[in-house]
């Protein structure tokens, strides 16, 4: 989740537990503490592939975190001697391991057990999502200016964590509405990955990697039960193969478990993270190779711009997220293009 989200759950969690005894300091301390493990990104792994995939890698291990909590708790108790052990723990704890197990119901990719598993993502809610932000950051403000607050503060977090859980319910829905499209075509067993769209979980985005075609769905709570519009995105099985011979196409196969597009600029091979942003405003594009005369020879990789979203689309994502608008075209969410509703399905 995005930075301020994450010190606003630091906050909450750090006023419940040490407010009493702290006041403000608590929700201070937690909401520091919070954003502790996203300071990797201060770190230069060698290149952009390596940059991307190594983020909320160690850092964000529960393997790391864990006895990193035991530490600081021990310190702290020692500090305070008022604060006992269990509720440095406490304090400790929940605010640095609730940081990546929050991060892991994103879609960009979790390592809770780096060094030994892959990226945990359950892609249940977009990065930046208000009606999960709002009720922890009004019961932090009103922690800082009458602490405890103790109320507001758990007020917060259940509303926080029940939103978290409707996350998951409302994926399984949407999941099952795309399951009818995928047995209907004959290719249940394709990946398929479903996502909200931006800023809530009442829109959502079916991504489908076919044999021939990436197909993409895009469906929500207050949908009827009109047939779902699906778009089709070429595949290049030769350009993926190409990748797949490459340490870093390697490396994002494995980091996006395969959600990536592929294509030549030129004489150099880019790679898309087709998972995060939406079609034609991707902002993980990787140039990972250069055309050479046997094939194609690896790079130290780099990254392109981010592309930027047409603005003219916001509106129309809005009235699509509450079913004033039957369609929502993917592709033409990109900028130079004006929106324009899909043909038919």
């Amino acid at each position: 989740m995005d930075s301020l989200t994450q010190a606003a759950l630091g906050g909450a969690l750090g006023g419940a537990v040490l407010g009493r005894r702290w006041g403000r300091g608590a929700v201070l301390a937690g909401a520091a503490l919070a954003t502790l493990p996203d300071l990797d990104v201060l770190i230069d792994y060698g290149d952009a592939v390596a940059n991307f995939s190594e983020h909320r890698g160690f850092s964000h291990s529960l393997l790391i975190l864990t006895p990193l909590a035991l530490l600081l708790a021990f310190l702290l108790s020692r500090w305070k001697t008022s604060v006992s052990f269990g509720r440095a723990l406490a304090f400790t704890g929940l605010v640095l391991i609730t940081h990546p197990l929050l991060d892991a119901f994103t879609t960009y990719g979790t390592q809770l057990w780096w060094p030994l598993g892959p990226p945990v993502a359950l892609n249940s809610i977009f990065i930046i999502d208000p009606l999960y932000t709002l009720p922890l950051l009004v019961a932090v403000v009103i922690a800082l200016i009458r602490p405890p607050a103790t109320r507001a503060l758990a007020v917060g977090l259940t509303l926080s964590s029940g939103y978290l859980l409707w996350s998951l319910v409302a994926q399984q829905w949407m999941t099952q509405r795309v399951e009818g499209v995928l047995a209907e075509r004959g290719i249940e067993d394709a990946p398929v990955m479903v996502q909200p769209m931006p800023f809530s979980t009442f829109l959502w985005r079916a991504t489908v990697m076919a044999p021939a075609a990436r197909l993409e769905m895009v469906t929500g709570v207050f949908d009827g039960d009109g047939p779902l519009t699906v778009e089709r995105f070429p595949r290049r099985p030769e350009l993926e193969r190409a990748a797949a011979a490459l340490p870093d196409g390697q490396r994002l196969a494995w980091f996006t478990r395969g959600f990536l597009d592929y294509r030549r600029n030129g004489d150099r091979l880019v790679v898309t993270d087709v998972r995060l942003g939406v079609p034609g405003a991707h902002p993980f594009q990787f140039v990972i190779a250069e055309r050479a005369r046997d094939g194609w020879a690896p790079m130290v990789s780099t990254r392109l711009p981010r592309p930027m979203v047409n603005e003219e689309v916001w509106p129309l994502l809005w009235r699509r997220t509450f079913a004033l608008a039957p369609v929502l075209c993917l592709h033409n969410l990109q900028l130079g293009e004006s929106p324009a509703a899909c043909g038919p399905p």
